[in-house]
């Protein structure tokens, strides 16, 4: 690995970092904002995230003409394909963010923010069984993680000891299928468009579905949406605008297990800042089924030794 590469690596490090802090501390903001209703809160940040991102396109567009005036030109051909390429692509995402942010969102409302961080990191684990369906096979280590993250979830959730899931930990299970298509479709699109055209355009998509959904489903006053401005800024331009596209420019250079990994501290940052700013306790049995959770994602995304693996196996 020559030293070009490493600090790629470095720099992508550093960025899926930034953005699993963000990621988790927007979960506070989340549950503050979330009595405007989950749509209503999803749709305003989602295209708040979307227009805080055209600025950033619009120059970076304009330094990519100037280097492009001292090279060979993109015939109107190419431009056609990546024009319907990412748009294409911000479909696919925005509709995956869509659902995973609804799922989420409305699960928040019902439950702890640190418990909804672990649940939603189990997407790391519900990812490698998407890809049996591209042919992938699942090995030993995978199935183990998966019953791993299962007694995680039933430590997190159970009362007593019986298992009670709530409809708040249900809907922020559900919700991590939705990250995990959008983590797929990304690392599918990630190197073929624009990594900020395309965190804008899945934005863009997500908060117009939304806002479709807030005038058929709920109520929304503008008294109300004005109250929850600080939660709606922060979601939509920190955890939106920012932390999104953290995560599409971040997986270009950094490792894909390394990506995963860190994106997975997004859990741990929920927990803290859920004690520190909202006085959270999850209780001895919700921290441990928060440790088994945690303990699954790391296993199921560490190297195996090439001699046990095919480029088939997850």
């Amino acid at each position: 690995m020559n030293d070009n590469t490493k600090q790629n690596h470095i720099k992508g490090d550093l960025m899926l970092l930034l953005a699993a802090l963000i990621w988790g501390s927007a979960f506070v903001a989340q549950k503050k904002g979330g009595y405007i209703g989950t749509f209503t809160y999803n749709g305003i940040r989602s295209l708040l995230g979307g227009f805080f991102l055209l600025p950033v396109i619009y120059f970076l567009d304009k330094n990519k003409a100037k280097q492009a005036a001292t090279s060979d030109s993109v015939s109107l051909r190419d431009k056609k394909k990546e024009r319907k390429e990412l748009m294409i692509a911000g479909l696919v995402c925005g509709v995956a963010v869509f659902a995973g942010n609804s799922l989420q969102q409305y699960g928040i409302n019902y439950t702890d923010v640190g418990k909804a961080g672990f649940i939603t990191s189990l997407y790391t684990v519900i990812v490698p069984f998407f890809a049996v369906l591209l042919g992938k096979r699942v090995t030993r280590r995978t199935w183990g993680c998966a019953f791993l993250g299962v007694i995680g979830f039933y430590f997190l959730s159970m009362k007593g000891f019986e298992l009670s899931v709530g409809r708040g930990d249900l809907a922020v299970l559900l919700s991590a299928i939705g990250y995990s298509v959008q983590i797929l479709a990304v690392d599918h699109f990630a190197s073929r468009v624009d990594g900020v055209k395309l965190s804008c355009l899945q934005f863009l998509v997500s908060g117009v579905i939304s806002l479709f959904c807030m005038f058929a489903f709920e109520d929304p006053r503008l008294g109300m949406i004005m109250g929850a401005w600080a939660a709606i800024a922060y979601g939509g331009i920190l955890s939106c605008g920012v932390g999104y596209t953290l995560q599409i420019v971040g997986q270009k250079d950094a490792e894909p297990t390394q990506a995963t990994l860190i994106m997975c501290l997004e859990s741990v940052f929920s927990a803290l800042f859920g004690a520190l700013l909202l006085h959270e306790n999850l209780g001895g049995r919700g921290y441990l089924g928060c440790a088994i959770i945690f303990t699954a994602v790391i296993v199921s995304n560490l190297p195996m030794k090439a001699s046990a693996t095919t480029q088939k196996d997850l």
